[in-house]
């Protein structure tokens, strides 16, 4: 594992996204979502550097399941969605890779009335979009590699690590303790 960002850089990162943020939204009422499950660790870090009125809700979505690297089909379960109608929104997910995800959740709260619909990423990963779509708030950019800490996972592990690092290949290939039946 390779340490691509430091618990410091990640702090500031937080910082700066939530000064702009702030800045933004001056003082007008907001609604944060996070997407489940990688953006918890930012948005608990996150919402208490915005002080602003502000409600939170989650939204589900994956498209990543068990030791899959790539993506696959987009499941969104918007159960745990707060009433947005009428609300300005804030979308919080821990990274930005193809954009599907992103773009059918901006789409999903537009539809469920919200005002105005705004995202923000810890990460955006260069060089795997494949929408036409720029996330308004980014903390950081990263190379196209598999990234874990921070909230972000590899078959359920590492998401406490305080900092953020780069999984190597044959570490991808290695099956999880759980996974042998230990």
């Amino acid at each position: 594992m390779n340490t691509l960002l430091s618990a410091q850089q990640l702090e500031q990162g937080v910082d700066d996204l939530a000064a702009c943020i702030r800045r933004d939204y001056a003082s007008r009422p907001l609604t944060v979502v996070g997407i489940l499950t990688g953006s918890i660790v930012l948005l608990a870090d996150l919402i208490r550097r915005i002080d602003l009125p502000l409600r939170v809700g989650l939204v589900q979505a994956s498209s990543y399941r068990g030791g899959a690297t790539r993506p696959g089909e987009l499941r969104i379960n918007d159960d745990l969605l707060p009433d947005v109608s009428g609300r300005d929104v804030l979308l919080v997910d821990d990274i930005f890779d193809t954009g599907h995800t992103m773009v059918a959740l901006v789409e999903q709260v537009k539809r469920h009335g919200a005002a105005s619909v705004r995202t923000a990423v810890l990460l955006r990963k260069q060089g795997r979009q494949e929408v036409d779509y720029t996330p308004d708030y980014i903390a950081f950019d990263i190379p196209d590699e598999f990234v874990v800490g921070y909230g972000l996972d590899y078959r359920d592990l590492y998401r406490n690590l305080p900092y953020l690092a780069a999984l190597e290949a044959d570490e991808l290939d290695q099956s999880t303790p759980r996974e042998q039946g230990v």
